[in-house]
C-alpha cells in the first residue's frame, strides 16, 4: 500500500459531511480523471464505503481496466440514505453489504473490508455477527483482509486479536491511538491512519510527516478532490523515509 491513500468519501457523498466547507460532486469524467491521475502518480491505495453515496460504483467504473493496480478497502454496518446513517450487524446484513460492494467496485475478491463502527466499538464486536460473519467470508476466498475502522482504543485494541488491519484516528494532536499503533505492528496487524490531518484543521506539511514516521503506520488517508493537493501531499510523504 502507497504511504498516501486515496479517501474517496468526496466523490460519492456531500449530504450530511463534518467538513468546514461544502463541495460539489465532480461528474463522471472528472471522477475518471481524478482517479487514474492519482493511480499514475504512484497512489495504489482507495479507501470507501457504503455509506459514501456513491463512491463505490463510481469507483468501479473508472478503475475497471485497471483494477489489480489498486488496493481498496471499503466497509460493512453503515448505510446513509435519506440523509441520515442506519446501522446492521447482523450476517445478513454483513453478506448483503459485501455482496453489493463486490458487485460496484467489480471484483470478486474484496481486498480488504473494514466494520463501520458507529462508536459502540466493544458492543458491535462482542454482541453481533460481523466479526465471525467477516472471518468466515475472508476464509472462503471472499475477502483477503478484515478488519475494524474504531471510534475507540477499547475497540481497536480487542480487534488485534482477530483483525488483518485496523484503521484509526491520529494525528498531532490526538495522539491517543499511539499504544495501539505500537501494539499492532508487534501483532503483525497493518494500521492505516484516518483523519491524520484533523479533518483539514492541521497544516499537512506538519501532519503528514507526524503520521507517517510513526512506527506501524502503513498508509494516511486523506481526501481531496485537487490534484494539486494531492501531488503536495505525496512529495511530503516521500520526505519520510
Amino acid at each position: 500500500m502507497s504511504p498516501i491513500g486515496f479517501g474517496a468519501f468526496k466523490i460519492g457523498r456531500n449530504v450530511g459531511i463534518k467538513y468546514a466547507q461544502g463541495y460539489d460532486l465532480p461528474d463522471e469524467s472528472e471522477v475518471d480523471r481524478l482517479l487514474n491521475t492519482v493511480l499514475d502518480m504512484g497512489i495504489n491505495y482507495i479507501d470507501t464505503a457504503p455509506a459514501y453515496g456513491v463512491s463505490e460504483e463510481r469507483i468501479g467504473r473508472a478503475i475497471s481496466s485497471r483494477r489489480s493496480e489498486f488496493v481498496v478497502s471499503t466497509k460493512v454496518g453503515e448505510n446513509f440514505e435519506d440523509g441520515c446513517s442506519t446501522y446492521d450487524f447482523s450476517e445478513q446484513a454483513v453478506r448483503g453489504s459485501v455482496a453489493r460492494s463486490r458487485e460496484r467496485l467489480g471484483s470478486d475478491e474484496l481486498d480488504i473490508v473494514l466494520i463501520h463502527s458507529d462508536g459502540n466499538d466493544l458492543q458491535i464486536l462482542n454482541e453481533t455477527d460481523v466479526v465471525p460473519t467477516l472471518m468466515s467470508l475472508r476464509d472462503a476466498g471472499v475477502i483477503k483482509a478484515i478488519g475494524l475502522s474504531a471510534k475507540t482504543i477499547d475497540g481497536a485494541r480487542a480487534a488485534l486479536a482477530w483483525a488483518d488491519v485496523l484503521m484509526v484516528e491520529f494525528h498531532v494532536r490526538d495522539q491517543s491511538y499511539g499504544p495501539v499503533i505500537a501494539e499492532a505492528a508487534e501483532a503483525g496487524v497493518g494500521v492505516v491512519v484516518k483523519k491524520g490531518l484533523a479533518s483539514g484543521e492541521l497544516d499537512p506539511a506538519e501532519a503528514i510527516p507526524f503520521v507517517l514516521s510513526t512506527a506501524g503506520v502503513a498508509s494516511l488517508v486523506i481526501g481531496s478532490l485537487g490534484l494539486d493537493h494531492i501531488r503536495a501531499n505525496i512529495r511530503l510523504a516521500e520526505a519520510v523515509s
